[in-house]
């Protein structure tokens, strides 16, 4: 992926699971990281981990349910390395895990604002830079859940539909200007996420072995293939992890 070399990443949500393996993962093909998580603690202590081996990165605390955070992060991008070429909306929650009856409105909306109003702020807030360059990669963390139903997961499964119409929408606006966006559907990832679910005994995802999760490192890889212009094609839609044929085709297996 040498073509990924000297390029600039905003990765959200990169204090842990996806996000900070993504931005480690980046930063090992020559990307300059600029790191945004909620706590300015842990999102330092990835961006060390990455400096240690050589590579560029700036940290900064950010709530993406906040416009005004993720426009300062953006302008991180700019003011550190002078461009973005990659954002990577990863931020999302799952908590609290409770059927419609069960919920809570103000909890309930919160996730809103995380999963959903998120990815606007961070396409809002980085494309007028990606247009003012001609080009830019936008990946959205999407979800089987963005097409289906799950028991108490409303909240979850109707923000990542939300996501997938933004993806679909997004791309069509600004594929013509040189932007491609599109989302990354994982499948279950070993993340804190699923000690959340496995703990809630909600759905059939709770009751998966732990052994059936795949890898944090394996979205990854997928995100930084799909910044190549070698999955171009998949611009618009939610590429899959779930299945051989897409982990063969981002380099997963053989």
């Amino acid at each position: 992926m040498k073509e990924l070399e000297g390029k600039v990443a905003l990765v959200t949500g990169a204090s842990r699971g996806i996000g900070a393996a993504t931005a480690q993962e980046l930063a090992r093909h020559g990307v300059s990281v600029v790191l945004a998580a909620r706590s300015a603690l842990d999102i330092e202590a990835v961006a060390g981990e990455i400096r240690k081996t050589g590579g560029n990165t700036e940290a900064v605390a950010c709530d993406v349910s906040r416009y005004g955070d993720v426009a300062a992060a953006v302008a991180r991008c700019q003011s550190a390395y002078g461009r973005l070429d990659i954002l990577v909306n990863n931020a999302g929650v799952i908590d609290p895990i409770a059927r419609l009856v069960d919920s809570d409105p103000e909890q309930w909306g919160r996730v809103a604002d995380i999963n959903y109003k998120g990815v606007y702020h961070g396409l809002r807030a980085a494309l007028p830079l990606m247009l003012t360059q001609g080009s830019g990669v936008v990946v959205n963390i999407s979800s089987g859940a963005a097409i289906g139903a799950l028991d108490g997961w409303s909240h979850y499964c109707s923000t990542k539909a939300a996501v997938l119409s933004l993806t679909k929408c997004a791309d069509l606006e600004y594929r013509d200007q040189g932007i491609r966006v599109v989302g990354l559907s994982p499948g279950t990832v070993a993340t804190d996420m699923q000690v959340s679910i496995r703990s809630s005994g909600i759905n059939r995802i709770s009751q998966m072995d732990p052994s059936e999760h795949i890898p944090a490192d394996w979205p990854a890889r997928a995100i930084a293939w799909l910044c190549t212009e070698d999955a171009a094609e998949f611009s618009g839609t939610d590429f899959s992890l779930k299945n051989e044929e897409g982990r063969r085709r981002a380099g997963l297996i053989t």
